[in-house]
């Protein structure tokens, strides 16, 4: 079995850096997500009407603030409070349940997006994907509910696990006066818990590559249609399919490093105490949501006419200034 020496603590200029970095991340993050959010709820205060994308990069992004906001306390508890040698906190344990319901929650809402794109997108020959892709468009609102829906039941019964763990453990407590016994079986039951809240992850994950397949595949054969078509330089059709792809593909990369993260820093924690270990994994997690946030805004058109506006505003705004410096002086 693989075994790691023990960190059980690290300097103090490890502590100060590593939540540096975390408020940086936050930061990012926070502005990032918060940016999609306000853009669309503008245009909800102005009563554009928000389209099916629109709607599901802003429910997206309000789990990410909240994601943001978990690791956030998560870096601060593990740095400052949580002791290696001890047993993981009550405290500790609620952040991380957190996480992975607001993390589970993130990926439902990307699976909606990913099947909203393969419908949009994707051009079917047959008849039942065809009536697929346009009950998805018609009904896509209903969709995104069911999925809040099961995400929501997904977070009461990770809520009752986590609420009834304590009491077992209590009782174990009461009835075997081993201390060494009693570590092991509260090990074994954050294990199971992590294992039993991200079951409800496997039906979205399995959506979200579906439907990221059928994309790909889509791709490939309009792209061997147009080898054997005369085109014109510009092809909307293949630059949807590219955009589409590049979210979807940054998603499951940023999805899978946070995920692989968050299951190697629980031995980091319970097995090897490994603090140091903890924190990388917690900084990896951390930029996940920050960094597809900000593909997103690179990538839609509304969010970069956004940006291209503020931008504008500022600069006329500081023109203005100095033309105000500049005109006491002339006088």
């Amino acid at each position: 079995m693989l075994t790691l020496a023990p960190v059980l603590t690290v300097s103090y200029e490890a502590k100060i850096s590593f939540l540096f970095l975390s408020v940086v991340e936050f930061a990012v993050g926070i502005l990032a997500n918060a940016f999609i959010v306000l853009v669309n709820f503008w245009d909800m205060v102005k009563k554009q009407p928000l389209n099916n994308c629109d709607i599901a990069l802003l429910c997206l992004s309000v789990t990410r603030l909240f994601l943001q906001g978990l690791l956030l306390l998560d870096a601060i508890q593990l740095a400052c409070f949580q002791q290696m040698k001890d047993p993981l906190s009550h405290n500790y344990q609620a952040i991380l349940t957190l996480w992975m319901i607001a993390n589970q929650a993130s990926l439902w809402l990307a699976a909606c997006l990913s099947l909203l794109y393969c419908s949009k997108i994707v051009r079917f020959s047959h008849t039942f994907p065809l009536h697929l892709a346009s009950w998805v468009s018609r009904r896509f609102l209903q969709m995104l509910l069911v999925a809040l829906l099961f995400s929501c039941i997904c977070t009461a019964l990770c809520l009752w696990d986590f609420f009834s763990r304590p009491l077992s453990t209590v009782t174990s407590v009461l009835h075997m006066n081993n201390t060494e016994f009693n570590l092991q079986i509260a090990k074994l039951n954050f294990f199971y818990s992590f294992i039993f809240c991200n079951v409800g992850s496997v039906p979205p994950s399995l959506a979200f590559l579906v439907s990221s397949g059928v994309l790909v595949i889509s791709l490939g054969s309009h792209m061997r249609t147009m080898k054997s078509q005369i085109r014109g330089s510009r092809d909307p059709s293949l630059e949807a399919h590219i955009r589409a792809i590049v979210f979807l593909v940054s998603f499951l990369c940023f999805y899978v490093v946070s995920f692989c993260a968050a299951l190697i820093s629980i031995p980091l924690l319970v097995l090897w105490h490994n603090k140091g270990g903890v924190m990388v994994c917690i900084g990896m997690m951390a930029a996940c949501p920050s960094g597809h946030a900000a593909i997103l805004i690179s990538g839609n058109a509304k969010l970069r006419g956004a940006i291209e506006t503020m931008l504008f505003w500022l600069q006329s705004r500081q023109k203005v200034r100095r033309v105000h410096k500049v005109l006491p002086r002339t006088l």
